[in-house]
Order: structure tokens, then sequence, then C-alpha cells
């Protein structure tokens, strides 16, 4: 990056906006206490579960402001890194201008799975804690300068 106090930008994709992605995108706002400027969008939006909501909340973090967005309010956006959290993402993830890193992490979709609210929070729960611990090490080796 040429601007030395430029914040690196960062997106991350998901198929739906609804959960990972705005979960990852939560964590990269309150983990990285301002380092990023964070986005997050979908292949195809559906707007942000109400479980992601409740599971984020449930560690501090508020993602009830945030919005489902399709990838496509990006293509023209320059982003330093770009994240997909699913192989759906991962594989018709478009090309962004400029110079940006593509990293995929692949995690379960919690949106998807089916039984009573209590099975599908435990899931959301699960996530949200597996996004959690690889966004902490992330930001962890970024701000050690083997990343950024």
């Amino acid at each position: 990056m040429s601007d030395i106090n430029k914040k690196p930008k960062v997106l991350v994709l998901c198929t739906g906006n609804s959960a990972r992605s705005q979960m990852a995108e939560g964590f990269l706002n309150h983990i990285g206490k301002g380092l990023f400027e964070a986005y997050s969008a979908g292949v195809t939006p559906k707007g942000v579960n109400p479980l992601a909501i409740t599971a984020m909340r449930e560690v501090g973090i508020d993602i009830s402001h945030h919005k489902s967005e399709s990838m496509e309010v990006y293509l023209n956006d320059k982003f330093d890194f770009v994240i997909t959290v699913c192989d759906n993402a991962n594989e018709k993830c478009p090309i962004f201008p400029g110079e940006n890193k593509r990293i995929h992490w692949s995690f379960d979709d919690p949106a998807g799975v089916e039984g009573d609210e209590k099975t599908k929070l435990a899931l959301f729960r699960r996530v949200r804690d597996e996004i959690k611990t690889r966004i902490g090490a992330w930001i962890a080796s970024a701000t050690k300068g083997d990343t950024l």
C-alpha cells in the first residue's frame, strides 16, 4: 500500500451475505479496533439472518445495523483483501480492480441448517466462534506485518 496511514479495505464475501460474511465483518471491526475498513457482500444477498444478529449480540457485537448487499455493488471498488468464507463465493468471486490479496476460508452455512431454533442457534454459535478464531489469528498476523 502506498499510503502508510490508509486503512486496508477488506471485503468479505459469501453466498447470501446473511450470516458468515456479516459475522466476519463484525469481528473485523470489533477485534481490528479500527485498523480496517471492512465490508461484506453476497453472491445472492438474502438479508441479515436474525440468528446471526443474536449470536453476535451474545459476544457483545451488534450487527443489527448491517445491510445485506450484492457483490455487484463493489465491482468497481479497490480492496486490499477479498476474503471468501464459503466455497460458492470463492468460485463466483469476481476480479476486483487494483492489487488485492484473495483469501479463502470455508465455514459451514448456519443459515442452511434444518431443525428447531435451538439447533439452528447452536450452529450459528459454532460458526461464529470459528470465524472469530480465524479473524483473530489473521489480525494478529497482519498487525505483526506478516500479511499487510
